[in-house]
């Protein structure tokens, strides 16, 4: 419950340096004092928990038409866009994957709509509202914000329009000279260093830092964005980018790590910047890539060079995709048996920094899934109808936006068999998609949609419920494969392809015997 303040709160305030246009906007938890208060200006209704900590700051203030960034609209993927995502404190990979997916359906969008604007009007701040146990220092101006227990805010420029959702397990921290304005924080998050964001959205766990600018993007589950700048770029889990030369633009990304100057194109300079593309999970850049969207990389692949050729390799997952701007060239399977791909599904479980319980984004993080089994499949037997249509004594094989070797399709039948033969799971029909982290078997996500349209989920709750059953339920749609000894064969087999990569990368220096010791042990 909150009070106004006391005659003597008022005057302590005021001689401790705070001003106010009308004290008896400002209303306080029953626990506040006034002791903790100095140097403030206050503007607007605005409301004070308990064991708040303020000083040295410019205003804060409530204006009208405050949305502290909730029910907000951005445009993802497509930067020209008319908006396919709303902002709200609970948003989640898997929601806002949903909404980018159903945007083209009117009828399913305004449903999304409906559900986003009823959680909204019932979670919403009705003024500026500083929580519990809240530290703010030498901040120049916080409008229209809500800041929940604990948060802590050091020298951040402006915050306008936001929300910080921390829980007892996970703050939020804010730091030097952040500019922030329709942003929403989940728990866990760190924004600092001079980092810009608008109309954005920071998950659990992420950080942003080092001068990174952000326009209309969302980065969910432990994100590490630095230096570099994102636009209309939808992140999910683990996407990290480093350097400040990198580009990240209209593009969906999750288990993607961007190398030094990485750049995407959206645009081609005639019809505006509509184009958009997809890094599957896993999938990666090199130094210096550029790709020209649309295009399509499949999940664990490692683009390089130049591509602008818009090429799809959605089947052929594990590859190196290589331009030099006129040419795409494939190699299919190439980097399953790679010391970087193992160091990659192997350190994602670990760097999982969100607490164990209240977790919002869902995220399956097995690597040899159904998802990437189906891909592989069908890239098998693409490889397979090459041969067949263009000859098993071609030199090169023709694909829309790409060729293949022969040699490299060779090498890519071997890989895929391997990976094949470790899968432990059941090989069904069902077709799978992923849900920016929530792997899911595609007919549970269409009836999903179906629910929302006929009315059976009709609240963020319910529908967040749903996604909760198909994540618990993953272990029982992949089923398990009782070819136990082909299993363990291919495995140790794909684990001494990893450690012979290692030792060619020992072979060129650098790497310490200890180093190489410890990786050949852990293998």
């Amino acid at each position: 419950m909150y009070r106004q303040l006391t005659l003597d709160e008022t005057a302590r305030l005021r001689e401790q340096g705070c001003r106010c246009s009308n004290w008896e906007m400002i209303s306080v938890d029953e626990g506040f004092d006034a002791n903790g208060i100095r140097n403030v200006s206050f503007d607007g209704e605005i409301r004070i928990g308990s064991g708040v900590h303020m000083e040295n700051i410019g205003i804060i203030r409530t204006t009208d038409g405050a949305s502290f960034g909730e029910g907000v609209t951005v445009s993802v993927k497509n930067e020209a866009g008319d908006g396919n995502v709303i902002l709200y404190g609970a948003l989640t990979s898997q929601t806002a994957a949903l909404m980018v997916r159903s945007c083209d359906d009117e009828q399913l969008f305004s449903r999304l709509r409906q559900m986003v604007e009823k959680y909204v009007s019932e979670n919403v701040a009705a003024c500026t509202t500083i929580g519990n146990d809240v530290t703010i220092t030498d901040c120049r101006e916080l409008t229209n914000v809500s800041i929940g227990d604990g948060c802590e805010l050091c020298g951040a420029s402006r915050l306008i329009d936001c929300t910080l959702c921390p829980t007892p397990d996970a703050t939020i921290y804010i730091g030097d000279d952040v500019i922030m304005e329709n942003v929403i924080v989940q728990a866990g998050a760190t924004i600092v260093d001079g980092a810009r964001l608008y109309d954005s959205f920071v998950g659990e766990a992420c950080h942003v830092g080092r001068g990174f600018t952000s326009e209309n993007s969302l980065f969910f589950a432990n994100s590490h964005m630095d230096n570099g700048e994102s636009c209309a770029a939808l992140c999910g889990p683990f996407s990290v980018s480093h350097h400040k030369s990198s580009l990240l633009i209209g593009g969906e990304y999750s288990f993607y790590n961007a190398g030094s100057g990485t750049n995407f194109s959206n645009h081609a300079y005639k019809m505006g910047p509509i184009h958009y593309g997809t890094m599957e999970r896993g999938a990666k850049t090199a130094s210096g890539a550029h790709i020209l969207w649309p295009a399509h990389i499949g999940a664990f692949s490692m683009a390089m060079g130049k591509i602008e050729t818009h090429p799809d390799t959605s089947m052929l997952p594990f590859s190196y995709v290589i331009g030099n701007g006129r040419k795409t060239s494939v190699m299919p399977g190439q980097n399953l048996c790679t010391v970087g791909t193992y160091r990659d599904v192997t350190k994602w479980p670990k760097r999982d920094k969100r607490p164990q319980d209240g977790r919002k984004s869902l995220i399956i993080f097995d690597w040899l899934s159904p998802y990437v089994i189906e891909r592989i499949k069908a890239g098998a037997s693409f490889l397979d109808s090459l041969q067949e249509e263009q000859g098993v004594d071609a030199e090169e094989y023709s694909c829309k936006g790409f060729t293949i070797s022969s040699a490299a399709l060779h090498r890519g039948m071997y890989f895929y068999d391997m990976a094949l033969r470790m899968y432990d799971g059941s090989m069904s029909t069902v077709e799978w998609t992923d849900m920016l982290g929530l792997l899911a078997p595609v007919e549970t996500v269409q009836q999903i949609k179906e629910d929302v349209l006929t009315g059976n989920i009709d609240s963020i709750e319910t529908l967040e419920s749903r996604f909760r059953d198909i994540y618990d339920s993953y272990a029982q749609w992949k089923g398990y494969d009782d070819n136990e000894a082909e299993n363990d064969e291919a495995t140790e087999e794909w684990k001494d392809a990893i450690r012979r990569d290692a030792e060619r990368e020992y072979a060129m220096g650098d790497v310490s015997e200890k180093q190489i010791a410890e990786f050949l042990e852990s293998v």
